[in-house]
């Protein structure tokens, strides 16, 4: 089942811009997908997303970034508050990265460690096992 729901705002991508939509792709999940480039322009754009994602009430919360084709510092550290905002709701931001451009700034800086990265999307979509709110077998 997947719930699509309205991007951030109604501006349409641009090269040097970022676009970013929602879904809940199984129930208790809830998936961020970015795609573009983020930097200085575009942190709060990526910072209004990943707080709205966050104020989900799902337990999984999942970022798709495989799209994203550059990643500076100031994205790194709306990433990384997003991270500590989750944690501090009990829930852990699970990032889905494939791209040496995102993957390789979360590796160099550590940062890496903050979050549960995915290079598998089926993988980085299964419910929590610990939701209490999915339905179980």
């Amino acid at each position: 089942m997947s719930d699509t729901m309205s991007p951030v705002d109604d501006e349409g991508p641009s090269p040097s811009m970022l676009d970013t939509t929602f879904s809940h792709p199984a129930p208790g999940v809830v998936l961020l997908a970015a795609a573009g480039e983020i930097d200085t322009l575009t942190a709060p754009r990526l910072d209004a997303a990943l707080a709205r994602l966050v104020d989900e009430a799902a337990s999984t919360l999942v970022v798709d970034l495989t799209q994203v084709v550059f990643l500076a510092s100031s994205g790194l550290a709306v990433l990384i508050e997003a991270a500590h905002r989750a944690s501090g709701s009990g829930r852990a931001l699970r990032l889905l990265v494939q791209g040496r451009p995102v993957l390789r700034a979360l590796q160099i800086t550590g940062t890496d460690q903050l979050f549960e990265l995915h290079t598998d999307r089926e993988a980085a979509l299964l419910p929590d096992p610990e939701d209490r709110s999915a339905p179980h077998d």
